[in-house]
């Protein structure tokens, strides 16, 4: 079959796994120079891709909250997507609706991996490893890229990437000022003259992913104490509550991102300024890697395994416990893969990716 001229890629919906696609993304603008590639994504997840080069179109879609309006929503789609005349939709994410939305936009060739009973509504059907009846664990980064690697794509390179906008790094520097540090240098150092450090508490994935609040606190305490570091916390909306409890538990000032504007695209630059992140398993893990900024990842309930990034200045930091990884959204127990790792631990893997005496 021709190389198709007009591509259609659907995205994943969660921030993580989004970070995690730009691999792909870019192997198939090198595999596909000259066609014309479009994005489809969730509304949210855009800021994520603005200032991406290797694409020609951004498309957003979202769905009612009710099960009749979702439907409708759908349909919708689908009729905006065959008005569009694409020749083939990689369909990333392991979604059934997302699949019967390109068979409905009678795209001619939707590519992706037969899973979710979809089977009848792939063109090109790839199988996902498995044993026994059960998934393999397999990171998302490779699992992405064997669409690449099937429709061609000789580019084996790993590296997560993300780009910022002029807008996007102006909005990042007025957080800054606005939270009485210096926005206009390139990677200000905390207002006591040593790292900037960012903590992510939450995790949109479950309660199960989260750091005990006390223990933030505690970690964040030390670096101060220790580091003259300054701590931003960054929370989406529904996180809101952990990060004001963190500061309510912190000894020492710190800086609630959220309450000075933070947007998921300023997020981008404010991480690429820091010294370290430090966050659950969760989407700005990812987001520091295609920064190549250091990162203490802390897991728990979740296998790393699905989410290997291979980034060189990450540090992961888990407790074994019977229990797990037991990927389960809430803790049917007592939390002890994540209260079991203590902020001593957690310490020490920040003094990996944070010496002594480091700056911003």
């Amino acid at each position: 079959m021709a190389d198709a001229s007009k591509i259609l890629v659907v995205q994943p919906s969660w921030v993580g796994d989004a970070v995690m696609a730009t691999p792909t993304l870019r192997a198939l603008r090198q595999r596909f120079p000259q066609a014309h590639i479009s994005y489809l994504m969730r509304r949210y997840v855009k800021p994520l891709y603005l200032g991406m080069p290797w694409v020609d179109q951004i498309l957003t879609y979202r769905t009612g909250r009710t099960r009749k309006k979702a439907g409708k929503g759908l349909v919708d789609l689908a009729g905006r997507l065959r008005s569009a005349h694409f020749d083939m939709a990689i369909v990333l994410p392991n979604s059934f609706k997302i699949a019967l939305v390109c068979k409905l936009a009678k795209i001619p060739r939707v590519v992706g991996y037969e899973r979710d009973g979809r089977s009848m509504l792939l063109s090109d059907k790839l199988l996902a490893p498995k044993d026994q009846g059960k998934y393999l664990p397999t990171p998302i980064l490779n699992y992405y890229l064997g669409l690449a690697r099937y429709l061609g794509a000789a580019q084996r390179d790993m590296r997560m990437e993300l780009f910022v906008t002029e807008a996007q790094r102006q909005a990042a520097e007025r957080i800054l000022r606005d939270a009485g540090l210096d926005g206009s240098i390139d990677r200000p150092a905390g207002s006591g003259g040593g790292p900037l450090v960012l903590l992510n508490p939450g995790a949109s994935y479950g309660a199960s992913k989260c750091w005990p609040a006390e223990y933030f606190a505690q970690l964040a305490d030390t670096l101060v104490e220790r580091d003259q570091a300054t701590i931003l916390l960054s929370a989406a909306p529904r996180e809101r509550g952990i990060a004001q409890e963190i500061a309510r538990q912190m000894k020492n000032p710190s800086v609630d991102l959220s309450a000075h504007g933070l947007t998921l695209g300023a997020l981008k630059e404010l991480i690429r300024r820091c010294d370290l992140v430090i966050t659950n398993d969760t989407g700005p893990r990812h987001i520091a890697a295609a920064m190549n900024t250091p990162v203490v990842t802390l897991f728990g309930p979740t296998d790393p395994r699905w989410t290997e990034i291979n980034f060189a200045r990450e540090t992961q930091v888990a407790v074994k416990v019977f229990c797990g990884p037991c990927q389960k959204k809430v803790c049917p127990l007592d939390h002890r893969c994540m209260t079991r790792l203590t902020p001593a631990l957690a310490l020490a893997a920040c003094r990996e990716q944070l010496p002594v005496g480091a700056k911003g």
